[in-house]
């Protein structure tokens, strides 16, 4: 299809939906009460709606107070009923996908329900906003003149009680429209490949020779695929080989402690990158100014969203907001209901909101990986922000990185322990550690306080981690590619000692 023809096409789609966006930017609490309203009167005859008597409920105070905050354990015994084949639980119509995740690296798997509503209303349309948004921004893209490289989940669609699941990226490509197919890169069969090293190399057969206009996936797994493809090609940067780059859409991970490595393999200041903020659950904000760091919460996407105030959240004290009631800066774990029957469920995200008209956010950590042992408060975006901060001061690169508390042992202070594994290491180990603190303390006031002449907290520790240490770790349990991440923060030492314990087996192995 002739990219005039394209762009028309997507023009047409974007007039479509600014009269859409436009409502819900100038009515977002009005658009909100609707959409909730709409989906307890679906569900009025499922199995959850006749437990809280869906038929009475008229207004959100009614609803908060019958339907209780739900984790997926909380969740799971509904779902696998309907896993097992069983229709109109929690949501009115058919249940026939399930998004598997695992969030980080947790051994347990969740199996996230998707309607076919949540599929076209919400992930898809998520996507066609993102590009409208996009084009909009930038009218003379060239973006449709070539194909954009997508790297997805490394999970087949597996099948069972006629029922399917996978890795949310695969249902997606599994059910995606032609037009898409059509635009991306490798091909359905390669996407869905579920051996990651094998998968890597097909990709790079197959896309080496396309005209690669935008790249689409997870910062960390698709930072390992550029650089495999710079090496098979023998090539400096990915200009060499595909001239006509224009745009990364990423999300999954925050993007900052990457950022300077994809600077340097993609060296064009009109390059632009475009985050997403996605999951399992749902896709809820998407980027809509270039150059900004905010995502515009999309409210119109079959979700209700809640949020719990960090600093009372697990506590008996603990309140849920609407969005009504959010305030700037503030830390909050979201509660969302969807459109694909989950009711005031946790995701485990944290966000904090930098501008109230509209509504946009930024995505902080996550309600399980955070450390408070010591009442330090440390989110993943504070440690992400000083290692990125750090990095470019010192001329250093870091891969990856993960961080557990020192418990206090007697006489001796607690303090932070840090594995990190370097790209490219500091000059001076001592330095980086030193820089690294203090940059941690301006960046959190928390953590500082509890620095302040060593009063509570000692300065961190840092183990340099050999490499592919993390890969290997990830290999070990199966955790390959796709969707699964690294825990960088953790209130207990589990996920460090593991290393420590792989790391320590390989130098005795090796002396």
């Amino acid at each position: 299809m002739p990219f005039p023809i394209i762009n028309s096409i997507a023009s047409w789609v974007l007039k479509q939906r600014i009269h859409q966006i436009e409502l819900f930017l100038k009515y977002p609490h009005e658009v909100q009460d609707e959409l909730l309203m709409n989906l307890i009167r679906n569900c009025e005859e499922t199995v959850v709606g006749k437990k809280y008597d869906f038929e009475s409920v008229k207004n959100y105070k009614t609803f908060s107070e019958r339907v209780p905050v739900s984790t997926y354990e909380e969740l799971e015994p509904m779902i696998e009923l309907t896993r097992k084949g069983a229709q109109n639980v929690f949501w009115n119509t058919p249940i026939k996908w399930f998004a598997k995740s695992s969030g980080t690296t947790n051994a347990k798997s969740k199996f996230i329900p998707v309607s076919t509503e949540a599929l076209e209303d919400c992930h898809y349309k998520g996507s066609k906003d993102l590009l409208c948004m996009y084009l909009n921004n930038n009218e003379n893209s060239e973006m449709f003149l070539g194909k954009s490289l997508r790297l997805g989940g490394s999970s087949q669609i597996y099948e069972n009680n006629n029922t399917s699941f996978g890795d949310l990226s695969a249902i997606l490509i599994e059910n995606m429209p032609m037009w898409a197919e059509f635009s991306s890169t490798p091909s359905n069969k390669i996407s869905l490949m579920s051996e990651w090293e094998t998968k890597l190399t097909a990709i790079i057969n197959e896309t080496k020779s396309e005209n690669v206009t935008s790249f689409a996936g997870v910062p960390s797994w698709m930072l390992v695929l550029l650089n495999r493809i710079l090496t098979e090609t023998n090539n400096t940067n990915l200009y060499e080989l595909w001239p006509n780059l224009e745009v990364y859409f990423h999300g999954g991970v925050n993007f900052e402690p990457y950022r300077e490595q994809y600077q340097k393999i993609l060296p064009n200041n009109n390059f632009k990158y475009y985050e997403i903020y996605n999951a399992s659950e749902g896709f809820f904000a998407i980027q809509d100014l270039n150059y900004s760091n905010d995502l515009l919460l999309m409210l119109d996407y079959g979700i209700f969203y809640e949020f719990i105030p960090m600093e009372t959240f697990g506590t008996e004290n603990q309140k849920i907001v609407r969005l009504a009631d959010v305030e700037l800066y503030k830390n909050y774990a979201i509660v969302i209901t969807t459109n694909s029957g989950l009711w005031r469920y946790m995701i485990g995200d944290t966000v904090r909101f930098t501008s109230l008209k509209p509504y946009r956010i930024r995505v902080s950590g996550r309600t399980k990986h955070y450390i408070n042992v010591f009442g330090e408060e440390l989110m993943v975006e504070n440690t992400d922000t000083a290692i990125a901060k750090t990095c470019s001061q010192l001329n250093c690169e870091v891969k990856d990185y993960t961080v557990a508390p020192i418990f206090m042992n007697g006489k001796e202070k607690g303090a932070h322990e840090w594995m990190i594994e370097f790209k490219k290491h500091p000059e001076d180990m001592k330095l980086f550690t030193k820089v690294l603190d203090e940059t941690l303390q301006s960046v959190n006031s928390d953590y500082e306080a509890k620095r302040y002449n060593n009063m509570t907290l000692n300065q961190l520790s840092i183990n340099v981690a050999r490499e592919n240490l993390f890969y290997d770790w990830l290999k070990e349990q199966d955790k390959l590619g796709g969707q699964h991440k690294i825990p960088r923060l953790s209130n207990q030492r589990d996920y460090l000692e593991q290393l420590i314990g792989m790391q320590t087996m390989v130098k005795s192995s090796n002396e």
